[in-house]
């Protein structure tokens, strides 16, 4: 005999919520994107071009993240029982992997220009470099409250804050070449930009990991949840205890519950179902949980590995 206990996952993600957004800012990053290309032309700027092409890898990571949105919100189906939900964290890999190597090109290309600077006209710089700030700016207060439910919006908040960083180092340029005539100041800016974006990749990259390969949420104490498994009436033991992600904020768990001889046989066993749900309610962020009832004893039929 055995019971389950089943908590509905939400019918949207935490990305969902944020669709309308996620699409304004990847209208405002495209005009940025042309504004930064025509001004890093004019100004004969590597910062503003290195910006621009920071702003295409945003625009595509954003369009991914729509995409992924849409796809998480179709239904789950006999093959997909958690529907497309981790097309977010896919999503998430993506972006994390194009803004590594956009990093990369910009710490290469920033040498090449130390090396042999250019002449670029500070004006300019500072007049693209203001519009760039203003739509990043705005950008990011639309990106701000949705950024800490979920991952994949996280990551395109930390592209946009990157973005916007990109733009105070192109006006930090613009004033020192027009200032004092140091060329170099294009490319250090750019190199700026380059160190800035790869430590923030790894964090998304290894966050989005952690989804991917199951491993326990962050916030949720197995140890802890097993105490309070453990605390229940009836309960007097509980192996295979696994939690892990599906996509941002929807954390699941199982387990199996050994229920002591006299519950089993009287025929209360299921009313534990009740009382784990009661135990576990409001102590852990979880969006779905299934508990297997086993009478004592039972585990010794089992051949997996039990934790």
């Amino acid at each position: 005999m055995s019971g389950h206990r089943h908590d509905h996952v939400a019918s949207g993600t935490a990305a969902a919520a944020q669709r309308g957004r996620l699409t304004l800012v990847l209208g405002i990053t495209l005009v940025v994107l042309v504004v930064e290309v025509v001004g890093g032309v004019l100004a004969n700027s590597l910062v503003l071009l290195a910006d621009a092409g920071h702003m295409a890898a945003d625009a595509a990571g954003i369009g991914l993240s729509l995409l992924a949105v849409v796809w998480a919100a179709k239904p789950p189906t006999p093959q997909r029982t958690f529907g497309y939900q981790r097309a977010e964290i896919l999503a998430a890999v993506v972006n994390a992997v194009l803004l590594f190597g956009l990093g990369a090109f910009l710490l290469f290309e920033a040498v090449q220009r130390l090396r042999a600077p250019g002449t670029a006209e500070p004006g300019l710089m500072l007049v693209f470099g203001l519009i760039a700030a203003a739509g990043n700016t705005v950008s990011l207060l639309l990106l701000r409250r949705g950024q800490g439910a979920s991952l994949n919006v996280r990551g395109a908040y930390l592209e946009v804050l990157s973005d916007l960083l990109g733009a105070a180092a192109v006006l930090v340029a613009a004033v020192v070449i027009a200032t004092t005539g140091f060329q170099r100041a294009d490319a250090l800016a750019s190199l700026v930009i380059a160190v800035m974006i790869l430590p923030r990749t790894v964090k998304l990259l290894r966050d989005a990991v952690d989804v991917l390969l199951e491993a326990t949420p962050r916030g949720v104490d197995l140890e802890v949840v097993r105490a309070h498994i453990l605390s229940t009436p009836g309960v007097i033991g509980v192996h295979d205890l696994h939690a892990w992600t599906v996509t941002s904020g929807t954390a699941v768990l199982s387990a199996h519950v050994v229920v002591d001889h006299g519950r089993w046989h009287d025929g209360t066993a299921p009313m534990v179902l009740d009382e784990l749900g009661t135990c576990l309610h409001g102590h852990f962020d979880l969006a779905h949980s299934t508990f297997q009832l086993e009478a004592a004893g039972h585990i010794d039929h089992e051949h997996a590995l039990h934790l």
